[in-house]
């Protein structure tokens, strides 16, 4: 059985959290306009423990961040046509072009965790992986795209926690599936499958970061201020904008409210804020 890290994690106190967390955001608007003036590409894998934290963190890195140019990657599972693919073929769309921000929630490294534990993949197909996925991104790296990869460690105990949490509410409990449970009888088994995935993938071309996910609040911190660190953005001036002045109405008469449908104002029955006086 695994053992259970005993010791209460202390959390980053709430408003520190959320001050530093808005400065950081800031600079992660500079970056991306650096990243879309000057053509650079960004790939940032996130991976990882279940219920470690990697939605959270990357759902901080975009809130700010310009669609356009950022997106998240998360794949589901691959169709009998994907199936046949060479492995990373499904991926290679999903690369960063010039210019943009790609966040991969879960990756090709599916391989090296759920498929082979699960025994979704052949024994053979592990061990190709093994072998491609270091020369895989080695080419990614030469082509110019930097690629960060971000593994999200929890203890056994803030894991079942959590689990515990998503279960009892109804906007979270669709991130309990039954691969999901699994990873508890399997703890031991995942550990093993990371263990061999760092030793031939954790490479100077890409190497992994550890992010310690036990408080949240400090995972986000830290793995944005690890993304700020590795790109070398300066900051660029946006371009002047100038609202113009409204121009007066002429000739158009709106048509009668009545004519359109509206939306049912279920809003209006929930109580109004109190104007200030003054």
């Amino acid at each position: 059985m695994p053992s259970k890290r005993a010791q209460k994690v202390r959390r980053v106190d709430k408003r520190a959290y959320e001050d530093e967390l808005k400065k950081l955001q800031v600079e992660l608007v500079d970056m991306q306009r650096w990243i879309t003036s000057t053509g650079f590409r960004l790939l940032v894998i996130f991976e990882g423990r279940d219920a470690a934290g990697k939605g959270g963190a990357i759902k901080r890195v975009v809130e700010y961040l310009n669609p356009r140019t950022a997106r998240v990657v998360a794949l589901p599972q691959p169709s009998e046509r994907e199936k046949g693919q060479w492995y990373y073929q499904r991926y290679i769309s999903h690369l960063p072009a010039a210019g943009e921000i790609v966040l991969m929630d879960r990756s090709w490294y599916n391989r090296a965790g759920v498929e082979h534990v699960l025994g979704y993949c052949t024994p053979t197909e592990y061990r190709r992986f093994l072998q491609q996925t270091p020369i895989f991104e080695r080419l990614l790296v030469d082509d110019g795209i930097v690629v960060i990869k971000f593994w999200f460690s929890v203890s056994d105990a803030e894991q079942q926690k959590r689990f515990t949490s998503r279960l009892k509410d109804p906007m979270r409990r669709w991130k309990l599936s039954d691969t999901d449970l699994l990873s508890i009888t399997k703890w031991e088994d995942y550990s093993r499958a990371k263990d061999d995935m760092f030793e031939l993938t954790d490479t100077a071309d890409a190497p992994w970061f550890t992010v310690e996910s036990d408080d949240k609040r400090a995972a986000r911190l830290n793995t944005i201020t690890h993304i700020l660190s590795t790109v070398p953005y300066e900051h660029l001036n946006p371009e002047p904008v100038k609202i113009p002045p409204r121009p007066k109405a002429d000739n158009y008469d709106r048509p009668p409210r009545e004519q359109f449908r509206h939306v049912e104002d279920h809003a209006g029955a929930l109580p109004r804020e109190k104007t200030e006086k003054g």
